[in-house]
């Protein structure tokens, strides 16, 4: 659940939806707005700590303040 904390910390005014997909065998993909930001079994692995949050920032948050800032 820290990665779904850390984007909303971060970026909660720019998510229009964000879903964390659990299933059989470990599933764990991370979609944002419709999107696969990270998915555990496409990559044969578990998120480092703040992968997943440094990946949101790559591809949705280019040029925009964390929230608060």
């Amino acid at each position: 659940m820290s990665a779904a904390k850390d984007l909303l910390q971060n970026y909660q005014h720019i998510i229009e939806q964000l879903a964390l997909v659990t299933g059989a065998s470990g599933i764990f993909d991370v979609e944002v707005d419709g999107e696969m930001l990270f998915s555990k079994d496409d990559c044969m692995r578990h998120a480092d700590v703040g992968e997943v949050l440094k990946l949101f920032a790559e591809q949705y948050a280019e040029g925009v303040l964390v929230y608060g800032s």
